[in-house]
């Protein structure tokens, strides 16, 4: 599934031709279908920001031929960052980053019996010389602001896009701020 900067969703290279135009600048790789709606959580801010994206179901233990040739592939196709939400022994990020120079950022889910920790704690203890971004457990909004920041340092629109985002939250805090002390 790949979505636009303007919210139309498909399958990649299906579509209008505006659509087919636009390639996704980041890509969101969940390793079961369980993860979705932490991958919906990354979607919905990189859509808020204007950034195009694709969404995959890749394991990187079911099939890791796939998960190579995605991440081998995912520069040349345009993708600037991958986002790979991931539960468990959570070794998708760093499968990943092994077959790419892009940045990943790992997403830990929490499930099973130790609520997401093992996924934590397998994403940030990557070997030297394959680095996995990793946000904290279910922290898929900030891998998308994250990919959105590093986007941002080579597009000054996007960077624009995110700060106007950043103050519409101070904006929020400053608003909740003034309401509880009015009483």
């Amino acid at each position: 599934m790949s979505k636009t900067a303007a919210g139309g969703s498909g399958s990649a290279g299906a579509g209008t031709d505006r659509q087919a135009e636009i390639r996704p600048r980041v890509g969101i790789v969940m390793g079961s279908s369980s993860d979705r709606p932490l991958a919906d959580e990354a979607g919905k801010i990189l859509e808020e920001l204007g950034i195009p994206y694709e969404m995959r179901i890749i394991s990187a233990h079911r099939t890791p031929r796939e998960a190579a040739t995605y991440a081998e592939t995912a520069a040349s196709r345009g993708i600037g960052v991958l986002i790979a939400v991931a539960g468990l022994a959570a070794h998708l990020p760093g499968v990943l980053a092994a077959y790419t120079t892009l940045p990943v950022i790992g997403v830990p889910v929490e499930t099973g019996p130790l609520r997401g920790l093992d996924a934590l704690v397998a994403m940030v203890q990557m070997p030297p010389g394959v680095p996995v971004a990793t946000v904290g457990i279910g922290g898929a909004r900030n891998a998308a602001l994250l990919a959105a920041a590093i986007l941002g340092q080579s597009d000054p629109e996007l960077a624009s896009r995110l700060a106007g985002w950043r103050e519409k939250q101070a904006d929020r805090v400053r608003q909740a701020d003034a309401e509880l002390r009015r009483g």
